[in-house]
């Protein structure tokens, strides 16, 4: 079980990134939160049995134990605000400008409350609705219209920094 769990994780762990980078906000807390899906991936994993697919089920652990440790540091910290400084110092390259607007992005979802933020995820990791509803367990007809008031509130929040109105 060790071996194919591992062998799981490794061919998986593009999710778990995702997750902890949307969820941390810090490149330590993105450790840490990896390492706690992880065992809590380790944990449920016997009793996975195959009736969703492995990275829906992952997709629900990893948001599920990212959405728990947000509301745990939440309760033990009057206020954080993430900080959005790199913003500005982002590096230009060929691809500075796509580098930047993904930047903007990430902060504008980090801006969402945690189950907005899993559902932009999912989107933009193109899931269909369905596999959405298996992962959050929200019906497809609240996910259509919580997406689409989602995008208004990214597009209102990422102009805002773009074009500081």
């Amino acid at each position: 079980m060790d071996k194919q769990f591992e062998e799981l994780i490794n061919t998986h762990k593009g999710i778990i990134y995702k997750v902890t980078k949307l969820y941390a906000y810090t490149h330590d807390k993105q450790q840490d939160l990896f390492q706690e899906i992880v065992v809590q991936l380790w944990r449920a994993y016997p009793r996975f049995r195959g009736q969703a697919k492995f990275s829906t089920w992952i997709y629900r652990i990893a948001l599920n134990t990212a959405i728990s440790a947000l509301r745990k540091e939440k309760r033990d910290m009057i206020s954080f605000m993430p900080d959005l400084s790199h913003l500005d110092r982002i590096e230009v390259n060929e691809n500075g400008e796509k580098e930047q607007e993904i930047s903007i992005l990430y902060a504008a979802i980090r801006q969402l409350n945690q189950i907005d933020t899993a559902v932009v995820m999912l989107y933009l990791d193109d899931k269909g609705y369905d596999e959405m509803e298996e992962i959050l367990g929200i019906g497809q007809g609240n996910l259509r219209v919580r997406l689409s008031r989602i995008k208004e509130k990214l597009r209102q929040l990422t102009k805002n920094h773009l074009y500081g109105t």
